[in-house]
């Protein structure tokens, strides 16, 4: 026999309400067709329809309590793709040599989120190779220019393009004293 059993409900499995943060709730685990099912029921529904003499099992194997809790909201992605796709849009843009090696790395991490595809490469006048994407879902084609990154050059790559998704192409005037952006001053209400 499969032990596979669905994940907590999120909400009653009998009257459909949706859980609240904090409520107590039933569970109840019986014999289907194939496996073992698991029901959540809410208090009502438990007193209404399910509750048995201490001891009895109303046709199910096993019962017990717990206390809903709103599941944590998911974690940010480390890389925003839209983020990331606008600013390559933005850099392919500005056509700027300064920004090469960051096109090339956000075309990199865009292709490994599947946004676009590198559909083929070639070789430009001065030897050096040219990526030729395609956008998945609108088509776009756009060239990226391979800049033979080596290992050494690339953490001072990733921090400049962390940089960029983080303030964009304007960020925030350095402080002279840390090298850091300086905190946005927030207004304050003398009234």
């Amino acid at each position: 026999m499969d032990w596979h059993f669905r994940s907590r409900s999120h909400h009653c499995d009998d009257c459909e309400s949706a859980f609240e943060d904090k409520q107590p709730y039933h569970t109840i685990l019986f014999r289907g067709m194939e496996s073992l099912e698991r029901r959540d029921i809410c208090p009502g529904c438990w007193e209404q329809k399910h509750k048995t003499e201490p001891g009895a099992m109303g046709g199910y194997i096993s019962h017990w309590q717990g206390v809903y809790e709103v599941p944590p909201p998911p974690p940010p992605e480390a890389i925003q793709k839209d983020n990331a796709e606008t600013l390559l849009k933005k850099l392919i843009e500005q056509n700027d040599p300064e920004h090469t090696e960051a096109c090339f790395i956000l075309a990199v991490m865009l292709e490994r989120k599947r946004v676009i595809k590198n559909k083929d490469q070639v070789r430009n006048e001065d030897g050096g190779r040219m990526l030729i994407y395609e956008h998945t879902k609108s088509g776009d084609v756009f060239t990226i220019l391979d800049p033979a990154l080596k290992l050494a050059e690339l953490g001072d790559v990733q921090a400049k393009v962390a940089e960029l998704l983080e303030y964009g192409l304007n960020p925030p005037a350095a402080d002279e004293a840390t090298g850091e952006p300086e905190p946005v001053a927030a207004a304050v209400d003398e009234s």
